[in-house]
């Protein structure tokens, strides 16, 4: 009987540690049509953790394969503030509005390719949506290909605010 509790309490206690800690306030979801390897994004997190100091922390979520399952998933879950894709599937994401206008974010003068012309309460509206990473500092610092990869923040993300906050950094060239 003894042995039998000891086993359940050290389930118990191993189930908690799975937690991983606190939540960060700004996950970022990136797939590219390559993938991207988990050192990548580890570098990517700390750099950019870095940048924006101890508010709001960010966390790095990256997958190795691209799978439209996957992408679908995690759009549809709502659960990041940034998702970083690659411009393919992008006229898709256009045409169901999915992401909000960044023109409080950075210039759209500033990042031309990440202005487009979108239906908004039934009128078209020209906005900034996306954020090209070849054009970000944030990859550039980091010797890494930013090419057909744009970031944008979904309109159910969780915190729009604070994704906000995040993708100011995101944006500068």
């Amino acid at each position: 009987m003894r042995r039998k509790w000891l086993l359940t309490l050290l389930l118990v206690i191993i189930l908690a540690g799975c937690g991983g800690g606190p939540k960060a306030d700004v996950t970022i979801f990136m797939m590219s049509s390559k993938g991207i390897p988990s050192e990548a994004a580890e570098k990517l997190q700390g750099s950019l953790q870095t940048k924006l100091g101890t508010a709001p922390t960010v966390q790095v979520l990256a997958t190795p394969v691209f799978s439209m399952e996957k992408m679908i998933v995690e759009i549809a879950a709502g659960d990041h503030g940034i998702h970083v894709l690659p411009g393919d599937q992008l006229e898709a994401l256009k045409n169901q509005q999915a992401f909000i206008p960044l023109d409080d974010v950075a210039k759209p003068e500033d990042f031309p390719n990440g202005v487009f012309e979108l239906e908004e309460n039934g009128k078209k509206e020209k906005h900034l949506y996306v954020i090209p990473m070849e054009e970000s500092a944030w990859f550039k610092e980091l010797n890494l290909n930013g090419m057909d990869l744009y970031a944008f923040i979904p309109v159910n993300a969780p915190d729009k605010e604070k994704a906000k906050q995040v993708m100011k950094q995101i944006a500068v060239k």
